[in-house]
């Protein structure tokens, strides 16, 4: 020991750098995933393992197993040449993935409903709070992460998480999709049908939240696919 500190001298106990890689890459995929759901990329944009290294402090390796990651999800696409990009979305695969918003997420909220209390509803009030703000600032990023914080927050209570799982998957693939619906809205109100649903979980009412909920999540997509 030298001063306050200590000194290693075996090799062995020195951490390897493939010890390292997992928690690496983890961390690169996490925070990559989050800013593609979040819309924070735009459809069509280019990434380099190179870039992406940089941005978040590893090398190579780490940045190529998060975006093979990314690649297996569906929010990066992979060219024959080996260029990586975020997908642009054809409007059948936006309908598509309207779809299946619609009929994992009425699901969704449909479980919710018997575990719906007042706790929620106000957490769900005070979400709904905060995108009215975020849209006054025309926070495009800010608007996406509060609705998704929205409709998750809602889910958690179906007590599915698998479905959720794949909703997740769904929202990440539309992340860069709903950043370009949210320019073309030029939104100035919150979501009118969030606040059908939350009126719909205050008065239990199941066909009344399953309607609103697949209003809300296919609405604005099938709007953009016209």
């Amino acid at each position: 020991m030298t001063g306050a500190g200590f000194v290693i001298t075996d090799a062995a106990m020195l951490p390897r750098s493939a010890d390292l890689l997992p928690a690496a890459h983890d961390r690169v995929y996490r925070a990559l995933r989050t800013r593609i759901m979040h819309g924070e990329i735009a459809p069509g944009q280019s990434l380099t393992l190179r870039g992406i290294g940089k941005d978040y402090g590893v090398s190579m390796t780490p940045a190529r197993e998060a975006v093979r990651r990314l690649v297996a999800e569906g929010a990066l696409s992979l060219s024959s040449s080996g260029r990586v990009s975020t997908p642009e979305l054809s409007n059948e695969r936006i309908e598509e993935l309207a779809s299946l918003r619609a009929l994992i997420e009425v699901e969704l909220a449909s479980r919710a409903l018997p575990r719906a209390y007042n706790a929620l509803i106000d957490r769900l009030q005070t979400i709904n709070a905060t995108i009215s703000e975020v849209i006054l600032t025309r926070d495009a990023v800010g608007y996406i992460r509060t609705n998704l914080e929205f409709h998750r927050t809602l889910y958690l209570r179906a007590q599915a998480p698998a479905m959720l799982a794949m909703t997740e998957t769904v929202w990440l693939q539309l992340g860069p999709t709903m950043r370009q619906l949210y320019s073309k809205l030029r939104r100035t109100d919150p979501p009118h049908y969030h606040k059908l649903i939350i009126a719909a979980l205050k008065a239990g009412d199941e066909p009344g939240l399953r309607l609103a909920v697949r209003s809300d999540v296919t609405q604005g997509l099938r709007m953009l696919a016209n």
